[in-house]
C-alpha cells in the first residue's frame, strides 16, 4: 500500500535545528525572528515571496510509479505552499547520476536541488558545488537529534552540513530459518565461527560436485559493499579518522577478506558465478542460498516473486569483532550557485518532511531515515526495513575522502582478485590502498 502524505510540520528538523526564520529571510535578512516556515508550516506571507522556476535532479522517483507519486501526490501539495514556484525535473538513474553531476559541473548548469548517495557529498562540497545549509540553521547538533549521528556525518564536508538525509538503503545478514531448521539450527549465526558452522552444514552440492544451494551467499551483493560488511564486523573501517589514509588493509581488514576467500575457496559454500546482482531472483527467495548478506529491498522482491518465502526469512546482523551493517542512502542537496535559493531550500524542507520522505521509501522499499518513522504502518509493515531501523546505531557507511567517487570503482576488482586466488587477501587491500592513497594525494 502507498502512503499518501499529508504535509505537516517538519517536526523534528524544525524542533531540533530551530528554523523559525523563514527560507526568505536567509536571503534577504528582513524577516522577523518568529516568523514560522518550516515545510507545511510556512506563513502565507513567507511562501509568497518565494518565487521562481527551478530544476530538480533525482535518482528516486524512477518509472512510472514513481514519476506518479512525485508529479501527481507529492508536487501539487508543494505548489499549494509555493504557488510562484516552478519545478521542473530531470529523472536518471545512480548509474547515470555521477556523469549527469559531473556534465552539469563542466558546463556550469547545475541543477537547483541535486539528491545524491552517501559517499558523494564530499566530493562536490570539495569542489563548491553545494551550499552550506547552515544559513537554515542545519547544525550538525540539530540533526542528530533526529538522525542517527552517521547518517547526518554523511551529509557533511569539513564541518559544514551540505545534505539532508531522505531514505537509506542498508545490507545486512538474511537466514532462511525453515533451511537452518531443517539442519539443526535454531537462530541465524552470532558470530563469524557459528556463520562458517551453519554455512558448511546448509550447503549442498549434487554427486557431480556443482553446487545446489550456498550455505551463505555474497555473490548476489556488489563485492565492495559485501567486503564492507564484513569488514565493519571485523571491528574495522575504511579511513583513518581524519581521512587522510586508507586503513582498510590492517589486521582487520585482511581478516575480513580472508574469511570472504575461505568461504569459496576453503569451506566450499558458495562457487563463484553461482549468484549475480543481476540475478532477477535472489537465491534467499527461491531457497537457492541458506544464507546470505542482502539489501533491505529483498522484503520488496519477495513480495513480488514468492511471497511466502518473508516467513521463513529472518534479518540478522554479521557479528564479528562487533555488529556488522553497512548503510548508504540518498540526500537532498542544493546548488550554491543557484539563481532562486530561497525557492531551491524550500523544495530541499519538503522533499526530507516526514510525510514526504516516508512516500518516498515506501516507493522503493527503502530505510526511512529519520528516526520518528520507526513507528510508522510502513516500516512496521516491513520487517527488513523496521531491523534496519532498529539496527542503525551499527550501521556504518562507504566514503569519505572527497576523492571517493574515483575509487570506489577499484574495490570490486581487489575483492574478486583475491576470491579467484589471483592475490592473497594482504594482498589485493595493499594493492588498492596503494591506488586509493594516490587518489587523496592528488
Amino acid at each position: 500500500m502507498r502512503v499518501t502524505p499529508r504535509i505537516r510540520s517538519w517536526t523534528g528538523l524544525a524542533a531540533v535545528a530551530g528554523l523559525v526564520v523563514s527560507v526568505a529571510a536567509c536571503s534577504s535578512e528582513t524577516a522577523s525572528e518568529d516568523t514560522d516556515a518550516t515545510a507545511g508550516g510556512d506563513s502565507s506571507a513567507a511562501a509568497s515571496e518565494i518565487s521562481g522556476t527551478i530544476s530538480l535532479l533525482t535518482p528516486i522517483f524512477e518509472g512510472t510509479p514513481g514519476q506518479e507519486l512525485l508529479e501527481d501526490e507529492l508536487l501539487p501539495q508543494f505548489y499549494e505552499m509555493y504557488p510562484d514556484v516552478t519545478v521542473e525535473v530531470d529523472y536518471t538513474t545512480y548509474g547515470n547520476l555521477n556523469e549527469k553531476l559531473t556534465t552539469a559541473v563542466a558546463s556550469g548548469l547545475v541543477p537547483d536541488v541535486m539528491m545524491m548517495g552517501v559517499g558523494w557529498i564530499e566530493g562536490f562540497a570539495d569542489k563548491g558545488v553545494l551550499a552550506d545549509l547552515a544559513p537554515l540553521g542545519l547544525t550538525e547538533d540539530g540533526l542528530k537529534e533526529v538522525y542517527t549521528d552517521s547518517i547526518v556525518e554523511a551529509g557533511m564536508w569539513d564541518g559544514d552540513v551540505y545534505a539532508v538525509p531522505i531514505m537509506l538503503d542498508t545490507r545486512f545478514g538474511v537466514a532462511r530459518m525453515d533451511i537452518l531448521e531443517e539442519a539443526g539450527y535454531t537462530e541465524p549465526p552470532s558470530s563469524w565461527d557459528e556463520l562458517v558452522e551453519i554455512a558448511e552444514a546448509t550447503t549442498v552440492r549434487a554427486d557431480n560436485g556443482s553446487l545446489d544451494r550456498a550455505g551463505f551467499d555474497m555473490m548476489s551483493l556488489d563485492p565492495r559493499q559485501a567486503f564492507e560488511v564484513m569488514l565493519f564486523s571485523a571491528g574495522g573501517g575504511l579511513f583513518n579518522e581524519d581521512v587522510t589514509e586508507p586503513v582498510f588493509n590492517n589486521e582487520q581488514g585482511v581478516a575480513a577478506l580472508e574469511l570472504m576467500t575461505d568461504m569459496v575457496n576453503t569451506y566450499e559454500v558458495e562457487d563463484i558465478g553461482f549468484a549475480s546482482p543481476d540475478d532477477i531472483v535472489n537465491p534467499l527467495i527461491n531457497g537457492r542460498a541458506a544464507m546470505g548478506i542482502a539489501h533491505n529491498n529483498l522484503w520488496t522482491q519477495a513480495l513480488e516473486a514468492d511471497e511466502s518465502a518473508l516467513e521463513h526469512m529472518e534479518p540478522f546482523l554479521i557479528e564479528g569483532e562487533v555488529p556488522g551493517m553497512f548503510f548508504g542512502g540518498t540526500l537532498a542537496t542544493v546548488s550554491s550557485n543557484s539563481s532562486s535559493p530561497e525557492a531551491a531550500t524550500a523544495l530541499l524542507e519538503f522533499l526530507s518532511s516526514p510525510d514526504v520522505a516516508l512516500a518516498a521509501n515506501e516507493q522503493r522499499g527503502n530505510v526511512p531515515a529519520l528516526t520518528e518513522l520507526l513507528e510508522s504502518e510502513y516500516v512496521q509493515s516491513n520487517r527488513f526495513v523496521q531491523f534496519a531501523l532498529e539496527n542503525l546505531e551499527y550501521a556504518q557507511r562507504e566514503g569519505g575522502p572527497s576523492t571517493w567517487l574515483e575509487v570506489r570503482g577499484d574495490f570490486a576488482p581487489a575483492v574478486e582478485a583475491a576470491l579467484l586466488e589471483q592475490k592473497t587477501p594482504q594482498e589485493s587491500l595493499d594493492d588498492l590502498a596503494a591506488l586509493v592513497q594516490d587518489a587523496i594525494n592528488r
